[in-house]
This record gives structure tokens, C-alpha cells and sequence, in this order.
């Protein structure tokens, strides 16, 4: 099996990829890369058995009605989501809302805060992927799901917090939270990109995003369910895992 994790920035220069070979009781990072671009992202689509990509790839479902209604001066979808508890609505999916109850953690609002730019990107990535190599379900349920690194440390127990930044404090937690990696992983090969990844937070969640799509494919992630399957064909859907980081080798 081989696995692509990206971490998607809304500029070329901040996004990463990383590309890991799964064989027997061992994986192998392969490939490692800074400065990637949409087409290269497609390409490396294509080789992959499964992507995990860190970035919304959809919005609410309450987003749309909402800005239709204002742009056709249509006061009734605008006032149902009057209020704070109504802004929550078109701020946050339904997954941000799951992963924040089972997490701890808030992941960023697609519709209203710094992943807009990079998730307008992400939906002209999966239109490409859908034209060169066919639509993906936004549930994950294909060869593409929407992961989140900080997530999938904590719920493998790798304490991982401050890292993010080029500063001499953020990069030293970088360094620690990789050796917990290592020491946690003892079966995944680096391929001797240690230091690249030390030295950039987007290599790093780019690893962390394609160990989260081998989760994902072996079926080690908390799945869409009952209420929250439709949102999730929709809105998209965040898988974080259900298993432990060593279940991924047998």
C-alpha cells in the first residue's frame, strides 16, 4: 500500500507532501516535498491507494441557503441563522463539532476564519482529481478523506502542542514531538529526512496526514454514522483515529 498525506496551504510554498510505502510489519517514507503545487498534488493522487489531506474539503450545509438568501434579498434564510448559536451553524460543520467532542480540540472554521483560502483551493484540487481520476466522496469514503494531524497525535498519545512556527522554541518542541514519534513508531523509516522534517511543521503534518490515511484505508477512523452521514457527503467528514498508532503494521 501506498499512502500520500498533504498539508495544504492556500500558497504553494506552505503546502507539503509526504509519501509513504506500507510493506509487510514496516512503512517507508518515500517521498518529501515543500513548495507543491496543485498538479503535483493530482499526480501524486494518482499512485496513491489512499490521500489524507489537511483541509476542509467542503462547508456547512447552512453556509449556502444563507448567502443565497443575501445575495436575493431574502430575509428568511438570513434570519434563521440570526444569533450567535445561528453564526455557530454556518461557522462549523457538523464533523468540527464531533471532533471537538470526542478531541478537545476546535478545528478552525472553513467559512470564517484562516482556512477559507486554503479550502477554495482544496475544492479546485478535488475538481481536478475528479476530471483526471474521478470524483471522490467528501465522506472519505473513497481514495480521499480530510484529516487532522493534531487530532490524530492526541488520540495516539503524542502530546503535541506549540510546534507550529519558524521560531527557535517552536522548532526545539518540533524536535521532542518527532523523537515521540519515532519512539512510538519504531517501525517507520524517515529515509534519512529527519532534519527536513524537524525543520518544517508542514513536512511533519504532511507524515502525519499520510499515517492517517492508512488508518483511514484499514478502517482504523471514527466513520460517518446515523445523524451525521448525510452532513458528511456533503460538508465533508474529519477522520481521526480509533485505534492505536502501532495497530497500523501488522
Amino acid at each position: 500500500m501506498r499512502t500520500l498525506g498533504v498539508d495544504l496551504a492556500a500558497a504553494t510554498r506552505k503546502t507539503a507532501a509526504a509519501v509513504i510505502d506500507w510493506t509487510g510489519g514496516g512503512a517507508r517514507l518515500v517521498h518529501l516535498s515543500l513548495d507543491v503545487t496543485d498538479e503535483e498534488i493530482v499526480d501524486l493522487f494518482g499512485s496513491a491507494d489512499a490521500t489524507g489531506i489537511d483541509c476542509p474539503v467542503g462547508w456547512p450545509d447552512a453556509f449556502l441557503p444563507f448567502l443565497a438568501g443575501h445575495l436575493n434579498f431574502e430575509a428568511h434564510p438570513v434570519l434563521d441563522y440570526d444569533g450567535i448559536e445561528g453564526r455557530r451553524l454556518l461557522a462549523y460543520r457538523d464533523t468540527d463539532r464531533f471532533v471537538t467532542g470526542r478531541t478537545g480540540l476546535i478545528p478552525l472554521s472553513v467559512s470564517a476564519d484562516r482556512l477559507a483560502h486554503p479550502a477554495m483551493r482544496c475544492a479546485v484540487i478535488q475538481a481536478k482529481i475528479a476530471r483526471d481520476h474521478g470524483p471522490q466522496a467528501r465522506d472519505g469514503s473513497g481514495r480521499l478523506a480530510e484529516v487532522y494531524p493534531a487530532a490524530s497525535l492526541k488520540l495516539w498519545g503524542i502530546s503535541a502542542r506549540g510546534y507550529k512556527g519558524r521560531g527557535t522554541a517552536e522548532s526545539e518542541r518540533l524536535g521532542l514531538i518527532l523523537d515521540n514519534l519515532e519512539a512510538a513508531a519504531p517501525w517507520l523509516d524517515l529515509s534519512g529526512h529527519r532534519d527536513d522534517l524537524a525543520a518544517s511543521d508542514d513536512r511533519f503534518d504532511a507524515v502525519i496526514a499520510s499515517l492517517t490515511a492508512r488508518a483511514v484505508s484499514l478502517g482504523q477512523t471514527l466513520r460517518p454514522a446515523g445523524e451525521h452521514a448525510a452532513a458528511a457527503r456533503t460538508e465533508g467528514w474529519i477522520h481521526v483515529p480509533s485505534h492505536q498508532l502501532t495497530d497500523l503494521v501488522g
